[in-house]
């Protein structure tokens, strides 16, 4: 891709050019990224100021600089484009530089509080049965087809998205699949994307540091559904909505294209009937417009696990695959990374992992593992730090209601004391845990040991709240830590 400065320019009202009209091969603001051609993006962060990595991005190459500030000094033969908003500003520039590439796949972006990394999962796992070149763009990592890009947002900064985007086009991916957050709809993260499919899962508690009420969450999730109502480049646009969710009059309120619902307590046009869990895998009949569509078998397990099958499958036929493409690629879906992983060591008790860090996402696991297990649940949590404090205490009190043994612990505790932290959900565990036994270890590698150490046979270790990461945020930096290779290790140790 190479524009000229001008043409960048004239796209945004307000926008002038001090210095020549350069040649732009790349977008980008991190000044480590910059090369031959780039035009650099100065953005003035919480804890970075990019004004001043001018100088190295000179150096490394950069011919333009794109910028709000009025005035600029910076260096012999650095253009400089002045606009009015700077977001707004790459919202437009950014995905026409790149020449629009979601307008050449299809694009399913799936919302909600839980459940968007297995049901994102699941579309990819049909669409692939179906014969398509598929990319994810999520939590855990990107994909193209069967490569794996690691990934640091759910959904990434508009230019990091339309590089990504451009990738796949490059590569020929047929369709991608993408979790798109609440913060990307309200920070323009997916600015100049074309939605096909737009899936909404559910809307429970949680970023209200961020949105400070119910209501801005919901709103912002609903912003995907007034894309995918957009009128665009290409046809058979679809939103899929969950029957038993209150939220989702919102979204439909947002909706002006065909909705396709699913439920399993309200009627939907698609339905789960006899739903039969088990540990390491569930049976459900799926009833697609008032008829069977199938029994099926497949390996992941709980009611939310239900929800997302359905969602999945709305999508699915909202992309035109055929059923028995969809029923073929669920029957072979084994799980995802982190989401009720099991962790099996030969041992005669159940150790479960999972990425569950809001108050209903807890609870939902929990009543999976309750009704999968004949002993006791023994449940190891904590919360994480510089984020809504407001759930702290609810999610301590659902684990010392929902398990029969409490370990709180340290999550991602970041700039904040983690005991600090665990004094706050401990304010939600105590007036309800009883005669349960209960503690507090700060360490999560010695709360993961005791909890293993505690388990009898027929019990299952459920351990909350960090899933697929392989890292712990602390204060002072970022370690390596993996709750699945602790727990083995923990397992090995009996």
């Amino acid at each position: 891709m190479v524009k000229r400065l001008t043409e960048l320019a004239a796209l945004v009202p307000g926008a002038r050019i001090a210095g020549n009209d350069a040649e732009i091969k790349s977008i980008e603001r991190d000044s480590r990224q910059v090369q031959e051609g780039t035009l650099f993006v100065c953005i003035s962060g919480a804890h970075v100021d990019a004004h001043s990595f001018i100088p190295n991005a000179a150096r490394a190459g950069a011919r333009a600089v794109l910028t709000e500030r009025e005035t600029l000094d910076v260096p012999a033969g650095i253009s400089v484009l002045h606009v009015p908003n700077l977001q707004e500003a790459l919202d437009t520039i950014v995905p026409y530089f790149y020449n629009y590439p979601a307008r050449s796949m299809r694009v399913i972006g799936v919302t909600g509080t839980n459940g968007k990394t297995t049901t994102s999962y699941l579309v990819r796992a049909i669409l692939r049965y179906a014969g398509k070149r598929v990319g994810l763009i999520g939590t855990i990592q990107v994909m193209m087809e069967d490569e794996v890009f690691p990934t640091a947002n759910t959904t990434p900064d508009v230019i990091v998205m339309q590089q990504l985007l451009a990738e796949m086009r490059t590569r020929k991916m047929d369709a991608v699949v993408m979790e798109v957050s609440s913060h990307a709809l309200d920070q323009g993260r997916v600015a100049g994307i074309e939605f096909d499919t737009a899936v909404f899962t559910n809307l429970t508690q949680d970023h209200l540091d961020y949105h400070k009420t119910m209501e801005n969450y919901a709103q912002a999730k609903a912003r995907l559904f007034d894309l995918v109502s957009e009128a665009g480049t290409k046809t058979g646009k679809t939103a899929v909505l969950n029957a038993d969710d209150a939220a989702s009059a919102t979204m439909r309120a947002h909706t002006s294209c065909p909705i396709i619902s699913y439920g399993v307590e309200n009627s939907g046009d698609l339905t789960a009937q006899d739903a039969d869990l088990a540990q390491d895998g569930m049976e459900l009949t799926i009833v697609h417009g008032g008829a069977e569509f199938s029994r099926l078998h497949i390996g992941i397990t709980g009611l939310f696990n239900v929800y997302n099958v359905l969602a999945a499958t709305g999508a699915a036929l909202a992309e035109k695959v055929p059923a028995e493409d969809i029923l073929a690629a669920l029957k072979a879906f084994t799980g995802v990374p982190g989401r009720f992983e099991l962790v099996r060591e030969g041992q005669d008790f159940s150790v479960i992992v999972d990425y569950a860090h809001t108050p209903d996402g807890m609870e939902n696991v929990l009543r999976t593992a309750r009704a999968v297990t004949r002993g006791r649940i023994i449940v190891v949590f904590g919360c994480g730090g510089d984020r809504d404090r407001t759930k702290r205490p609810i999610m301590g009190r659902i684990g010392a209601e929902s398990a029969d043994i409490v370990v709180l612990t340290s999550d991602n505790p970041r700039t904040e004391d983690p005991a600090a932290i665990l004094d706050e959900v401990e304010t939600g565990v105590l007036p309800v845990i009883g005669e349960k036994p209960y503690e507090k270890l700060v360490d999560r590698r010695t709360a993961i040991f005791h909890a293993v150490q505690t388990a009898r046979a027929g019990d299952t270790v459920v351990i909350l709240g960090k899933g697929h990461e392989n890292y712990q945020i602390l204060k002072d930096g970022t370690i390596h830590f993996d709750d699945r290779e602790t727990a083995r290790e923990a397992i090995r140790g009996l």
